[in-house]
């Protein structure tokens, strides 16, 4: 599991225009490789953005083995306004958004989501159980 504070990817069908915008979109470097778990908070101090951590902290090998990128947009930085601008998110809430391999929101929620639901949202999602099956 690799974590990273601001900076993602989305791809072409979410965002409806061409290549440039998908390069400047902040999640552009992950599409079509890697899952991404976006987790938003007003500030490094928030409650629920601590609980995710928590939570994900001993999911590591379950994230890697579904290639599961977690992306923090935390604070009022222009990355992580960037990162809400683009998925439509609050800047004064938690936010957690599940990004799929194809740059669409699988699932989103203002508090934390656990690993088996992540996972378990995963699993489900054809691409994964083709690679399951490989």
């Amino acid at each position: 599991m690799v974590w990273k504070r601001a900076g993602l990817a989305m791809s072409a069908v979410i965002l409806g225009t061409g290549a440039s915008a998908i390069e400047s979109h902040p999640l552009s470097r992950y599409a079509g490789t890697s899952r991404v778990l976006v987790v938003a908070a007003p500030d490094a101090r928030n409650d629920r953005l601590s609980a995710q951590r928590q939570a994900l902290a001993s999911a590591r090998t379950g994230a890697s083995e579904r290639d599961l990128v977690i992306v923090e947009a935390v604070g009022d930085g222009p990355e992580a306004a960037a990162i809400r601008r683009a998925l439509g998110l609050p800047a004064d809430a938690f936010r957690a958004v599940l990004v799929g391999k194809d740059g669409g929101a699988k699932l989103t929620s203002a508090e934390p989501i656990p690993p088996q639901t992540l996972f378990s949202t995963i699993d489900a999602m054809p691409m994964r159980r083709d690679e399951m099956r490989r």
